[in-house]
């Protein structure tokens, strides 16, 4: 029987998000495809440090204890890289070396996979290439290109923490193109009328329903043992307030999605409090957010909506 990934949280991962690939990277423009080929034969042994979205990813699929069998996970991680299956012996030896439980991959030389999400139930891929990123979102498939420090991951701490911005993440970006064509009060009044219509969903809801469906397991597990301690938590971390938060709430409810906590800005700092938060992962839609939560947290640059359709803002490693 065919293994079916429809009940389960699926994401992709670039190897060039998952590790640290800063050396490789630059034999690759240095030498080429060859020179490329000839560094990762001579290192495949060496083992490939954390990249931005590690701790991310080794969190997340830490949460497949909560499975009913060992053979049915809840989450699924899937390499997805432009390396030929040569090339990507490396990669994958390191995903070993790092006891991470990723056994799937697809490796297509020199051409982006991004192309095979929807037949591998994907609702998240993750990489270090604008390029393919932006590519993908254009498809209206849901990735982001990751950027910040490559955060030391405490193995001893459990939580995984995930933090969203709204509009253009969750939600469309309908309503940030009244906000850019009649400015701040046009979109308080658009979003005051509009408070009772859910907004349209965007590019990452299925993701977070998906966390949603592990953190329903979590509370079903905490019944049946109350010692038990909640380990994933999501955040919303917006620069709407008071009132067009309504609206923002209110359209998480009619989805059937929540998150556990919000922060309501209006146009604060968000760097100041991932600072504090420290989310294992925070997405945006929006460059001059990222400029400063990617200083202190592992962000992503999902290139979604009318901010992004101008030449693409310098962000991090392509």
């Amino acid at each position: 029987m065919p293994y079916d990934l429809s009940e389960r949280l699926v994401i992709g991962i670039a190897s060039s998000a998952l590790f640290d690939l800063t050396e490789s990277d630059a034999v690759f423009r240095e030498q080429g495809e060859e020179g490329y080929r000839s560094y990762q034969e001579e290192h495949l042994d060496e083992t490939l440090k954390p990249g931005v979205a590690f701790s991310f990813v080794r969190r997340l699929l830490s949460l497949n204890d909560l499975a009913p069998a060992p053979h049915d996970p809840l989450v699924e991680v899937i390499v997805l890289s432009h390396n030929d299956p040569d090339t990507g012996l490396r990669v994958m030896r390191s995903i070993q070396t790092h006891e991470l439980p990723i056994t799937r991959a697809v490796f297509m030389q020199g051409k982006s996979p991004y192309r095979f999400m929807p037949a591998l139930n994907m609702s998240l891929f993750l990489s270090a290439n604008q390029e393919d990123v932006r590519e993908a979102v254009s498809a209206g498939l849901p990735a982001g290109s990751v950027l910040g420090p490559t955060v030391e991951d405490d193995t001893s701490d459990r939580d995984l923490r995930i933090s969203f911005d709204f509009d253009g993440i969750l939600a469309d970006n309908a309503s940030e193109q009244v906000y850019q064509s009649n400015g701040i009060e046009g979109f308080r009044e658009h979003e005051i009328a509009n408070a009772g219509t859910a907004h349209d969903p965007g590019p990452l809801k299925d993701f977070l329903a998906a966390v949603n469906r592990i953190q329903r397991r979590e509370e079903e597990e905490r019944q049946k043992d109350p010692g038990y301690r909640l380990r994933v938590h999501v955040s919303l971390v917006t620069a709407r307030n008071a009132p067009a938060h309504e609206r923002a709430v209110m359209s998480l409810k009619r989805w059937g999605l929540r998150v556990n906590d919000a922060f309501f800005l209006g146009g604060i700092d968000k760097g100041k409090i991932m600072r504090i938060l420290k989310p294992h992962i925070f997405f945006d839609d929006q460059a001059i957010h990222l400029t400063s939560t990617s200083r202190t947290t592992p962000s992503v640059h999902v290139p979604f909506g009318q901010p992004n359709e101008q030449a693409p803002p310098s962000l991090g490693q392509s």
